[in-house]
């Protein structure tokens, strides 16, 4: 355990934590919507700490992060719990866990992480499987230690995290992809849990921050499928963060609480991806569907083939110094 950061002292022993948007006020002995944050004697604490329940070294295009170091490898590390509730979680086995409940996990120390990852020969760490934020103080003291190190650091996250903490991690991270789950405030009330609102702050946020950004929406058919609300993300990106930042459009598979719904039709996909070009958008991206040529990258400029890829294999690369080989256009990224 450890004390956690973020939080402010209520009257009754009770805590109100300022980590993520939800700012949960937590009565003495209970924990936040997360699970894994716990008021014991009118402080907060931290339970993840040192208690890894998930690593591995993954290619970058796992997160999905194109424009990030690509062909690298990514040390993935978790802990239980997230602040979402989204019925269609890939990972509900350690994201949700029982509230109460035993936190599972290997004792690992931020140190011995950062080593694993060098030993490895990865280019960067990677926050992820579940939710980052509820994870901070760990994350945080991870990724400053991966700096000092040579290496740099990467969310895949939900986008609820407040403003200060964001703030202060900002100087050692260096990417993120960034869940748009939908651009429906009922969808985030119903599916997740959230609010829709505070989540384009967040986005926004991480932005302005000056923080790589990709763009990640998991297409449910019948949910978030209308092509209108795809040209509202679309237009949301390249008004908000820039027609450079990559937005990934992905298959859904029936899983968790939503088993009701079919697979994203590679039809939908496709759709999708011609919407975001449409749009203005200079990166779409096709996933869940390896072979498709939306999983390619294209230059916007002269519109050849740059990268192409097999699932999370890089087949082909045609960028040199962070351009286009065959008509000079900057291509937009961190390591390219």
């Amino acid at each position: 355990m450890r004390e956690a950061s973020y939080y402010e002292a209520l009257n009754g022993q009770r805590v109100k934590c300022r980590l993520c948007r939800h700012n949960c006020v937590i009565s003495e002995g209970k924990r936040g919507i997360c699970g894994v944050r716990e008021n014991r004697g009118g402080i907060l604490f931290s339970l993840v700490y040192n208690r890894l329940c998930s690593y591995h070294v993954d290619p970058i295009e796992k997160k999905p992060l194109f424009h990030f170091f690509p062909g690298s490898s990514a040390f993935s590390i978790a802990t239980v719990g997230c602040n979402f509730r989204c019925l269609h979680c890939q990972n509900y086995e350690i994201s949700q866990l029982p509230k109460g409940g035993r936190i599972l996990g290997y004792e690992l120390t931020p140190a011995e992480i950062v080593e694993m990852a060098l030993r490895y020969n990865c280019k960067s760490i990677s926050y992820t499987y579940t939710e980052p934020t509820v994870f901070f103080e760990y994350a945080f003291d991870v990724a400053r230690i991966a700096k000092e190190k040579g290496l740099f650091n990467n969310f895949v996250t939900n986008g609820y995290i407040e403003e200060k903490p964001l703030k202060d991690i900002s100087g050692f991270l260096d990417g993120a992809n960034i869940d748009l789950k939908s651009f429906s405030k009922e969808f985030y009330k119903k599916i997740c849990g959230a609010d829709f609102e505070s989540v384009l702050e967040s986005i926004k946020l991480y932005k302005r921050l000056g923080i790589w950004v990709e763009i990640t929406t998991l297409i449910i058919p019948g949910l978030n499928d209308s092509h209108e609300e795809l040209r509202e993300i679309a237009r949301f990106i390249k008004n908000e963060l820039g027609r450079e930042t990559p937005w990934h459009v992905t298959a859904f598979y029936p899983t968790y609480k939503l088993t009701d719904r079919p697979r994203t039709d590679r039809r939908l996909l496709k759709e999708a991806r011609t919407i975001g070009l449409e749009e203005g958008l200079f990166y779409v991206y096709e996933g869940n569907v390896p072979g498709s040529e939306g999983e390619n990258t294209f230059c916007y400029n002269c519109g050849k083939l740059l990268v192409e890829r097999f699932g999370f294999s890089i087949v082909s690369y045609r960028i040199r110094d962070g351009s286009c080989q065959f008509c000079g256009a900057k291509i937009h990224g961190v390591g390219l």
